[in-house]
């Protein structure tokens, strides 16, 4: 009985910890995304301002 006490509690980390890894990697895509569009939005407004004048 202890045995598959332990092998839950393993399948439970290991689902735990899988569960964060995905969720982080899902962050750090959403970071990268938003700085990028960040970055593009400065381009094209700084681009528009030299054209205008």
């Amino acid at each position: 009985m202890i045995g598959l006490s332990v092998a839950v509690g393993r399948f439970v980390e290991a689902l735990f910890w899988a569960i964060l890894r995905v969720a982080g990697t899902v962050t750090a895509a959403a970071v990268a995304g938003l700085i990028a569009l960040a970055a593009v939005m400065l381009l094209l407004r700084h681009v528009w301002r030299k054209r205008r004048s």
